[in-house]
């Protein structure tokens, strides 16, 4: 395994590890994620069909209705949330559910993380410490 580091901007403090979920599109909790199983319903999406449930969740930035907020929280209260989210730039409905939902959340990072972080890898979000490692197989 080959790991490296690195840092970014904390938005939501806390420390989760997951699997890698990464998309280059923005995500929209409202009309975009199934609530009850965690998964991207968004007709034509590049993660139409993928569970983000427990996965560190990986994607430009947050589209939408600002309901999406509520999404985030409701999907937390379910189970069925990312474990965290990491975005290029975080808007306001991202950063609002995850304060609700407690999740983990950071942005600007060091480097590009939808272009260097792949499905996967194994992440761990250390908010707290505005680091992320990133495990990914040799």
């Amino acid at each position: 395994m080959r790991t490296r580091e690195l840092s970014g901007r904390s938005v939501v403090p806390g420390r989760a590890e997951g699997l890698a979920v990464v998309t280059t599109q923005p995500i929209s909790f409202f009309g975009g994620v199934d609530p009850e199983q965690g998964i991207i319903i968004e007709r034509g999406h590049e993660l139409e069909g993928q569970r983000v449930s427990g996965k560190v969740l990986i994607f430009p930035t947050g589209k939408g209705s600002t309901v999406g907020s509520y999404v985030i929280y409701a999907m937390n209260n379910k189970g069925t949330s990312p474990a965290a989210i990491i975005n290029v730039k975080t808007e306001p409905i991202i950063a609002v559910g995850c304060i609700l939902a407690e999740l983990p959340l950071m942005d600007q990072l060091s480097e590009n993380p939808v272009q260097t972080i792949k499905t996967g890898d194994r992440v761990q979000v250390l908010a707290d410490d505005g680091v992320v490692k990133v495990e990914a197989p040799e």
